[in-house]
Formats: C-alpha cells, sequence, structure tokens
C-alpha cells in the first residue's frame, strides 16, 4: 500500500488527485484529525506527531508514504529522512552499513517547487500558505535552492481553512477573505503572475479564487497562473515509482482505499465528504 498522512481533511485533496492519476494502487489515508491543526505547533511537536503517523502506517504495511500537509513537510520531513529513515533502513537491512532500504517518505513540497519553473514568465511567485508554512520559510528556501532568480512573496491566510472545514468555502462570506489575502499579496509585488496554493486545503476555493482574479486587471495584464498541488504530487509520484522500480515493486495493486483516523469515525466521514465529493467510512485509530 501507499499511505498518505494529513495532521486532518486537506490531504484528501492530494489523495483524490494521486487516486484520479493511478488508481491500480492500494492506499492507506491516515488523519491526524485529533491534534490538527499543526500549522500552530513547534517544529519538534509536528516532528514526533508526524512520525508517530509515519511509523504507524509503516506498521500497517505502507513502505512508501506521503507527507499530503504542507505544514508536516516544511516542518518534519527533512528530519524524518536524515535521523528516522536511515535506522528503519538498517533495521531491513540486518544493519548493513550503507545500504539503503525499502521505507520512503515523501512530502509535497519539492515536488510542488520544481514544477515552477515551467509556469512562471515574470520570475515573480507568490505563495498562499497556513501561517505555520509560511513561518517556516520553506517555500522560499526550496525555491531558491532550485532556482535563484525567482522572487517569492508569501501570504498567510489564517481564515480560509475554518472556513473550508466548516462547509463555508462555496459561501458568500469567503469572498471578503478571498479578497483580502488575495489583494495583499499582490499589491505587495505587481510582477506576481503564478500564484501557488502551499496548503491542501485550498483548492476547495478555487471557484472563489478565479473568480476574484477574473476582475483583477493586475492579474490579467501579466497573464497570471493559479496552482494547486494536487496533479503536480500525483504527477510527480508516477515519476517517482517509475524511477524506482524497487519502491514500485512494494506497492500493492487492488485498487483499494482505506481511510483512518484519530479523531470520531462519523465527524471525520462527514467532513471527508466536502473534500472528496462523495461519503466514505473509516475507522479510529491512537497514535503513540
Amino acid at each position: 500500500m501507499i499511505g498518505i498522512f494529513d495532521s486532518g481533511f486537506g490531504g484528501l485533496t492530494i489523495l483524490k488527485a494521486i487516486r484520479q492519476r493511478l488508481p491500480q494502487y492500494d492506499y492507506l489515508y491516515l488523519g491526524d484529525n485529533a491534534r490538527a491543526p499543526y500549522g500552530t505547533r513547534s517544529f519538534d511537536v509536528v516532528y514526533e506527531y508526524t512520525w508517530q503517523a509515519v511509523r504507524y502506517l509503516f506498521s500497517e504495511g505502507c513502505q512508501l508514504v506521503i507527507l499530503a500537509c504542507n505544514t508536516a513537510s516544511a516542518k518534519a520531513l527533512r528530519t524524518i529522512q536524515q535521523r528516522n529513515l536511515p535506522a528503519v533502513w538498517a533495521e531491513e537491512q540486518g544493519y548493513q552499513e550503507g545500504v539503503l532500504g525499502r521505507h520512503r517518505v515523501l512530502g509535497v513540497i519539492r515536488p510542488t517547487v520544481e514544477a515552477l519553473s515551467g509556469y512562471t514568465r515574470t520570475g515573480h511567485v507568490g505563495v498562499l500558505a497556513t501561517e505555520g508554512t509560511v513561518l517556516s520559510d520553506s517555500y522560499p528556501i526550496e525555491i531558491a535552492k532550485l532556482y535563484p532568480h525567482i522572487t517569492v512573496h508569501q501570504q498567510a491566510c489564517p481564515m480560509w481553512v475554518p472556513l473550508i472545514e466548516n462547509g463555508e468555502a462555496d459561501k458568500p462570506g469567503a469572498d471578503y477573505f478571498v479578497s483580502a489575502y488575495l489583494s495583499r499579496l499582490l499589491a505587495a509585488d505587481p510582477l506576481i503572475d503564478t500564484l501557488l496554493l502551499g496548503c491542501t486545503h485550498y483548492p476547495l476555493l478555487l471557484p472563489k479564487l478565479e473568480a476574484f482574479l477574473k476582475t483583477c486587471p493586475q492579474w490579467q495584464a501579466v497573464n497570471g497562473r493559479l496552482l494547486s498541488q494536487g496533479s503536480i504530487v500525483a504527477d510527480s509520484l508516477a515519476n517517482y515509482l517509475l524511477r524506482h522500480p524497487d519502491i514500485h515493486a512494494t506497492c500493492s495493486r487492488g485498487g483499494t482505499t482505506t481511510y483512518l483516523t484519530t479523531e470520531s469515525e462519523q465527524r471525520f466521514s462527514d467532513s471527508a465528504a466536502i473534500f472528496l465529493g462523495h461519503s466514505i467510512s473509516a475507522s479510529h485509530v491512537e497514535l503513540n
């Protein structure tokens, strides 16, 4: 199986895109809803919670885990890859030094950044994200590594996730907060021609975002593009499996999806329908 982890519900938009792109695989989705949101928590706490989730998914047979969460990708992925995976690999290989095992953990920030060069023409990019992701500076840091010529401006959007999770994404009340954050970001840099949704919740606001941008002369003048992560991450995963046949061989192919949550099963199922567009059933698990 391929494990998909998020602190809450937003990762379901990544799962949905991955399933559309790669429907043949078995997936196990785990949402740590009982301890969400992660965005305001420290790096150490996010790392601890994320590693507990990854370890659980490993124990359930997922040798490949996707952190479908920008906060977890920003605050925990590197530590897990550098500190925890070598120990897992050593155990797999009978402690043969220098031999890589099959368990892998991937995030959503790196593949998103890698795709940027194919979109921006002015070299000015705007990132819309949670406060935690913005404060981590993960996007500017990763973009600078690959594309030092690209100028990045970030905008935290603290009201968007609550609106989405309370079923208000398509309601008139969301218009104010969409306008407020987009206006602030575009005013910071009139040359921005690519906007990246750096939170997996935000695709549910796409109709509102697109409607506002259609009325923005500045955006129309640069022929701007709005990017969400789902299809980018899905394409990146497909490419990764092609390049790593040993990992591909560990992924079972039955076309199934199982949902787990650390919160109430019914509450998770009800909210998941907002993100997936259909009803699902979930099981409760404890992480420690």
